[in-house]
């Protein structure tokens, strides 16, 4: 029998893996996780990022908290040559000058910053960087997410998670102490989904896959499928928003 954790990590694997190429082109556009950069994702969740990435050729080193996260990122990954690792961002013990690029996406803001900044300092190259991501949808812009999100608070209402709008990704001002922010972008993106996978991508939200129990998310999927089915046709986009933070290593 699949354990709760283990059934939101498949979750995760399945619905969180939607990234536009647009996304990643503006990573490629940096200059960065190229062929000949070795790269460490933090937070990799599933390997989203390093997964994509890697036929761009560089070396992936990759960690995650989670164990049935790191578990799914290693099936999804077969045939590549990704370093995963089942290490908190606070417990990472590489050497010295070791990456490149520390790339961080839809996790830079859980970390204890004052802990992992001289960390990621420390493990980075001369002039290395540290790549900060994240893609959300937009509520008050489109009127589908908006009702999703509304449900998702009905059921949970104290999820944290709602009422996104399109910002600047904020750096703690420890950074600035050993990093200098050289770049960042904000920009807007159309995600392809179906009504499956529109629901399964809000399922595998933090408000309902993490937070509910097996009854209450049984009840929300019921009532979030009627809800798509009077909302939404069959295929549609979400409207999203992208954002991006450039520190170099001083």
């Amino acid at each position: 029998m699949t354990s709760r954790c283990g059934k939101t990590s498949s979750d995760y694997a399945k619905f969180r893996d939607i990234y536009p190429r647009q996304f990643y082109q503006k990573i490629l556009d940096r200059n960065l996780c190229l062929k000949g950069q070795d790269v460490l994702d933090i937070g990799t969740g599933t390997g989203v990022l390093p997964r994509n990435m890697y036929p761009y050729g560089a070396r992936w080193t990759a960690a995650d908290i989670s164990e049935n996260q790191i578990e799914q990122a290693r099936l999804l990954s077969e045939g590549m040559d990704i370093d995963y690792h089942v290490l908190s961002t606070e417990a990472l013990c590489f050497p010295d000058n070791s990456f490149d690029v520390i790339t961080a996406c839809q996790c830079f803001v859980y970390f204890n910053h004052e802990t992992v900044m001289p960390n990621f300092h420390r493990m980075l190259r001369q002039e290395g960087r540290i790549l900060v991501l994240y893609m959300s949808w937009l509520p008050f812009e489109d009127s589908i997410a908006g009702a999703s999100e509304s449900l998702v608070l009905k059921f949970n209402p104290s999820w944290s998670g709602a009422g996104g709008t399109m910002h600047p990704i904020n750096i703690p001002d420890c950074y600035q102490e050993r990093f200098e922010q050289i770049y960042h972008e904000e920009f807007l993106m159309k995600v392809p989904f179906t009504r499956d996978s529109w629901h399964g991508r809000i399922k595998a939200c933090r408000g309902i896959g993490a937070s509910l129990s097996e009854e209450e998310i049984a009840l929300w999927e019921q009532e979030h499928r009627r809800l798509l089915d009077r909302i939404a046709p069959d295929e549609f986009d979400i409207l999203h928003y992208g954002a991006m933070a450039e520190l170099r290593k001083k």
